[in-house]
């Protein structure tokens, strides 16, 4: 069991900068100018990485990242790319079969199983202390959710003890920074969230920790990444409906805006099904999608618009989409209905108890 007692002398580790040198840029060739430039392009696309399934590109079998043919939305033409994620278009449905795949092995369903001072009230505690953290240092979603599945994941392999499970907590949000941002929090900003119950030599201790049960392995599929995939989706839908205008969805043709306001509201959702344990259960792609299908049917009840009633008895792109998700079988298996269904329910219960919040 992890525990740690105040006091002691902690030792401070410098981390050595080698300042390599680089030989001016007068004195390359143009050849080695041409490969310099393209280097340093890479590198700037490298930042695409935050749910870490490029790492995986090398050993796929697929040659080119170019994006393939199969959708969850089935679309038959290549999307122009003006408004799409310029990670959806270069990876697009690879970057997703490989988050799929890793899915499975990367969610723990039943973390506090081995836990036998914590329980789902705890965790729901600390998960709804994280989130304001997470953005109280101007965090992405990608990282606060990261943070929650280091966390579990650390739970599911270790026994904590009640009064170290907050510097778990913070412990896990300053690797997913570490991961996932360009600059993580100073050590002495989460300690002092903590009212300072806790030293710099515990933090570090429990982070050396957490690496070695992890493998070192930090990278793994959250909703952020689910999430921002299945909006490209729909957007990509978008973009064909307008550019051909003979697609099966070009009636509905929804705005840009109303998508965003529905990723928003889909994000906010899946803040609030972090903190619910029940929601361990659920692979974090299906609770990302049931998450925005339900986005979009919230805005449709509230706003009441005229287009949306014309079409009741026509296809519905949202629900096209969700039932290629479910049964699409070029991806990582498909889900059971029940499971969607049960989902889906348990979102509909956790919006109905948090309407305050969503607001």
């Amino acid at each position: 069991m992890v525990s740690f007692v105040n006091g002691g002398s902690g030792t401070v580790y410098k981390r050595r900068r080698t300042n390599g040198a680089s030989p001016p840029t007068e004195a390359l060739t143009p050849g080695k100018r041409r490969q310099t430039g393209r280097h340093r392009k890479q590198k700037l696309m490298s930042k695409l990485s935050d749910s870490g399934f490029e790492e995986d590109l090398g050993s796929s079998p697929v040659s080119s990242p170019a994006r393939t043919k199969v959708s969850p939305l089935r679309l038959d033409d290549d999307p122009p790319a003006e408004r799409l994620s310029s990670w959806y278009v270069q990876y697009g449905d690879i970057g997703y079969s490989i988050q799929r795949e890793k899915e499975a092995q990367l969610h723990p369903c039943s973390s506090l199983a081995r836990q036998p001072q914590l329980n789902a009230e705890a965790r729901c505690k600390l998960v709804s202390w994280l989130i304001p953290v997470h953005k109280h240092f101007h965090l992405s979603f990608e990282c606060c959710c990261l943070t929650i599945n280091i966390m579990d994941r650390f739970l599911a392999c270790t026994a904590v003890a009640a009064d170290c499970f907050q510097l778990l907590g913070v412990t896990a949000l300053l690797l997913a920074s570490k991961q996932v941002e360009v600059g993580s929090p100073r050590i002495s900003h989460l300690l002092s969230l903590c009212c300072d119950a806790f030293t710099q030599e515990q933090l570090c201790n429990l982070e050396c920790l957490i690496l070695v049960r992890l493998n070192f392995h930090l990278a793994a599929p959250t909703m952020a990444f689910f999430l921002d995939f299945y909006t490209n989706c729909i957007e990509a839908v978008q973009l064909v409906a307008e550019n051909t205008g003979g697609n099966r969805f070009a009636r509905v043709n929804p705005d840009t805006k109303r998508l965003q306001q529905c990723r928003n509201l889909a994000q906010k959702i899946c803040e609030l099904s972090l903190a619910d344990y029940a929601f361990n259960k659920f692979p974090p792609s299906l609770t990302a999608g049931c998450a925005l299908r339900l986005a979009s049917d919230l805005l449709k009840s509230e706003q009441g618009l005229v287009e949306h009633a014309t079409i009741q008895s026509q296809e519905d792109p949202w629900d096209g989409f969700m039932v290629d998700l479910c049964n699409q079988p070029a991806y990582a298996g498909s889900y059971n209905y029940n499971l969607v269904q049960e989902c889906k329910d348990n979102l509909k219960l956790l919006v109905s108890l948090n309407q305050e919040t969503l607001k």
